[in-house]
């Protein structure tokens, strides 16, 4: 839950064995001021499964209590949401006392002698007299989190409520280190046998908790089960930089990308990863081989300028292989391009490419092979692809 509650303020504070303090003062703004602040953390909460009490005070220790008493004031509170042993509970009740505001008003000097100082202390701190140092939060490299189901589950799309859960938590996990996620496991653990894994792969960096339950929808909806299921595990091992939004005037007019990524992921999903690639260039001058697939988003090397001024012409359509050509059907527009290369490694190629008019009306990128030097079938013209 610490994970969680950093996407409002990274000052998240353990409270062992159950309680969380936040210091939200410098998030109010962000979050339209407390009441909404707290809404969405009462919200959020529920939505995780969990069952909280949520109190607000000037000091961590008051919020603390007033979360143990179920609110008020500070000196209405029983003496019980100190947390002492019973020994002292029933010491104080002996004494009369049965509030906080009457334990303030005992005398500090019997206090110290009967208590020690640490209840001294811890009264000074939540009045806020005493400062009180807390270490704070710092959530994991990763995200990781299994949940056991209710019961087992045999199909496994009736799973999507309890995955929902978990990713809720990661895109707030994800939220509180402004980071995104380029893909995630969802591990569907059975009674015997080795768990099944349903990988998401980004083209982008996300965190978004309603576009992954699409994703998985997707997938689960196809998926067929050897055995029930009895838990899920969520991963996510690789987290990469994505900053918050900020708002604008006027439209971006780069958002319609991000409807293309998410296009993309949805293919990817429902056709599999090697159906949806993008292409990428190589350096090799033979245009069979300039060429290279790769995954969509994936990291590319930068590009190297040509020397000399800009790329000779290419066809978007590429025909492979060259289909060859009788001379006469074809009129000479542009060229030669000479590209004498690959000796290297076995498909050596020595040819001379010209821009041609075909009897089609087309506009042809044809070749011709230097048939003095190749011999047998290869020699004469070919058609190697289409600009129009």
């Amino acid at each position: 839950m610490a994970g969680w509650v950093g996407q409002f303020t990274p000052r998240v504070s353990l409270e062992p064995p159950q309680e969380l303090v936040l210091e939200v003062e410098g998030s109010l703004r962000y979050f339209g001021g407390r009441w909404k602040l707290l809404a969405q953390l009462r919200a959020g909460l529920t939505g995780l499964g969990f069952e909280a009490r949520v109190a607000e005070a000037p000091t961590a220790r008051a919020a603390l209590w007033l979360a143990r008493g179920g609110g008020g004031k500070l000196e209405t509170l029983p003496v019980a949401v100190i947390g002492p042993d019973a020994e002292f509970l029933a010491l104080l009740a002996g004494l009369g006392v049965r509030t906080i505001g009457g334990l303030m008003r005992l005398p500090r000097d019997g206090l110290a002698r009967r208590f020690g100082t640490g209840l001294l202390d811890a009264l000074d701190q939540a009045r806020g007299t005493a400062p009180e140092a807390r270490p704070f939060f710092v959530p994991p490299p990763r995200f990781a989190v299994r949940l056991e189901l209710p019961a087992p589950v045999s199909q496994a799309e009736y799973t999507i409520f309890s995955v929902r859960r978990l990713l809720t938590q990661m895109e707030g996990f994800l939220a509180a280190r402004h980071a995104g996620v380029r893909g995630f496991c969802l591990c569907l653990e059975h009674e015997a046998g080795a768990p099944t894994e349903v990988r998401v792969q980004l083209v982008s960096p996300a965190r978004d908790e309603k576009h992954f339950l699409h994703l998985l929808r997707e997938r689960l909806g196809a998926l067929s089960l050897q055995a029930p299921v009895e838990a899920i595990r969520l991963t996510a091992e690789q987290l990469a930089s994505l900053p918050g939004k900020n708002g604008r005037l006027l439209r971006d007019p780069r958002a319609g990308g991000e409807e293309w990524q998410r296009l993309v992921e949805r293919l990817q999903v429902r056709l599999g990863s090697a159906a949806v690639q993008e292409l990428d260039t190589r350096e090799d001058h033979r245009p069979e081989r300039a060429f290279r697939f790769v995954a969509p988003g994936a990291a590319r090397p930068a590009a190297k300028e040509r020397p000399g001024g800009s790329a000779a012409a290419r066809p978007l359509w590429l025909i492979e292989p060259p289909r060859r050509l009788v001379e006469g059907d074809f009129s000479l527009l542009a060229g030669p391009e000479r590209i004498e290369t690959g000796w290297w490694d076995g498909a050596e190629a020595k040819r001379d490419y010209f821009i041609a008019r075909t009897g089609e009306r087309s506009l042809a990128w044809i070749y011709r092979e230097r048939g003095g030097e190749l011999g047998g079938q290869r020699e004469g013209w070919f058609l190697h692809g289409y600009f129009a």
